[in-house]
């Protein structure tokens, strides 16, 4: 079944070019405008052209009733006159027409003319355009159409008075011929007019799409790779938004690729040592240097390590995902936190710490896998520096417009040099502590959700008791989010 026509015509339109549409959207009306213009004209000028011919019968019909008079025979009014033919010359154009005439009598009987011409059975118009009983038709005499005048003339003398009937018919042939040479005439100007038109419209277009035009070709010859962004200063006004836009999308393909090579850079270097030194292990291991059992722990532990440190990688490479997601609805970050404390629950209880949970409900804009992720990352790092059988508060309380997350452990604090550099990248606090990217991870997903996180001792009488890792989250109503 073929598509209708209208929508094969929006088919056809979607694939020209803007410079086209432009071309045909104002030709086209301007066509028509034109066209019906040249109607209008022509139709006026004929208007015009008939008037003026009308005129000419008028005239010819009042010259005929100058010659007539009114003589008493048998007691009866009669209309008399010598009309000859060449009276009527001088009303003729040229030889291309002829003209006709008739004239009756008071009773209607034939006084002079033609005889086989058709009498008028019309009415006079009720407001006419001359200061006469004249009226206009068209009929048609000897098989071919004429244009006839009726005038009704009175005649008055001594012997009596009365109204006489003088019908003059005019041959078109001239009529037709200017009605011609007007059309001709109106038709060249206006095509004349049109080609001007045309023209202007066909220039003026090329010059207001010159600038997108230059873009592309601009675009076209950039070097693969080249993602700089596109200098918008001397475009026009209409343009501006297309280019700043064009400048937005580069930018942000520029961060993914800065990512991606960061991330391929950062997992060849840091994922070449734990290799390197699994196959020392396992090169050990065959040689029997050291006894299986602790060859194969010493593996165990290499393989963990690389395993979290592809984990945490990987989570970095998807916070990069969700960030060109948009925005994040809203999520109770309460169920996650106590998700994720019995999630780890295992390893607190293998340390032996006094695990305490306080939380509230607290709706904040972000993805739920990047709340468990911030979460579970600050409870590890509490874990492993806590000593054992310490006690591990997690908190997590509503301040004002913020919802508050607080980590609170019995470790040793950190330091203001380290302080300044665990939120680095791969700057892990202690050699072997880890890989020095749970801290990077979770301001990565803290600041980009406007948020803050801060590491702080907390001070005691002799010296430092603990340390308060400390994340701060707008609430969905408060950072204007559903």
């Amino acid at each position: 079944m073929k598509p209708p026509l209208l929508m094969r015509l929006r088919r056809r339109l979607a694939r020209l070019s803007v410079r086209s549409r432009l071309l045909w959207g104002l030709l086209l009306p301007m066509l028509a405008v034109v066209a019906l213009n040249t109607a209008s004209l022509y139709r006026q000028a004929l208007r015009s052209a008939n008037t003026a011919y009308d005129r000419t019968l008028l005239a010819s019909a009042k010259s005929l009733g100058e010659l007539l008079a009114v003589e008493r025979v048998a007691g009866r009014q009669r209309v008399t006159t010598s009309v000859p033919y060449s009276a009527l010359e001088a009303f003729e154009s040229d030889n291309r027409s002829r003209i006709f005439y008739k004239v009756l009598g008071f009773d209607g009987e034939l006084v002079a003319g033609y005889a086989d011409l058709p009498d008028w059975h019309g009415r006079l118009p009720a407001k006419g355009p001359y200061a006469a009983l004249v009226d206009f038709y068209d009929d048609r005499y000897l098989g071919q159409p004429v244009r006839v005048g009726v005038l009704l003339q009175p005649v008055a003398s001594a012997a009596g008075m009365g109204t006489a009937t003088i019908l003059v018919a005019e041959t078109l042939e001239l009529r037709q011929t200017l009605a011609r040479q007007i059309l001709l005439d109106t038709v060249w100007r206006q095509a004349a007019l049109l080609a001007v038109l045309a023209l202007v419209v066909v220039l003026v277009v090329q010059g207001a799409t010159r600038p997108v035009r230059e873009l592309s070709e601009l675009l076209r010859q950039r070097r693969e790779g080249d993602l700089t962004p596109v200098d918008a200063q001397g475009a026009p006004k209409e343009l501006r938004p297309l280019m700043e836009a064009t400048n937005e999308v580069m930018q942000r393909l520029q961060q993914l690729l800065d990512h991606q090579k960061r991330f391929v850079r950062d997992a060849s270097h840091q994922l070449r040592t734990p290799l390197a030194v699994l196959k020392a292990q396992v090169q050990s291991a065959q040689r029997g240097d050291v006894p299986p059992a602790q060859a194969l722990q010493e593996i165990g532990a290499t393989v963990q390590g690389a395993t979290d440190l592809a984990n945490q990688m990987l989570a970095l490479a998807k916070l990069e995902q969700l960030r060109q997601q948009g925005a994040p609805a809203a999520e109770d970050w309460a169920p996650v936190v106590r998700q994720v404390a019995l999630d780890i629950a295992p390893l607190s209880a293998d340390r032996g710490l006094d695990f305490s949970l306080d939380t509230v409900p607290a709706r904040v804009a972000a993805h739920p896998w990047a709340l468990r992720e911030l979460t579970r990352n600050l409870l590890h790092n509490a874990i492993k520096h806590g000593p054992p059988g310490s006690a591990l508060q997690v908190r997590l309380a509503v301040d004002g417009g913020e919802a508050v997350l607080t980590v609170s452990d019995e470790g040793p604090g950190i330091g203001d040099a380290l302080r300044r550099r665990l939120f680095q990248p791969f700057s892990a606090g202690e050699p072997g502590s880890g890989s020095g990217l749970g801290l990077a991870i979770c301001r990565e997903i803290v600041e980009p959700l406007g948020g803050r996180i801060a590491l702080d001792n907390r001070p005691g009488p002799e010296g430092v008791t603990g340390l308060d890792a400390q994340v701060r989250l707008p609430l969905a109503d408060n950072a204007g989010r559903p």
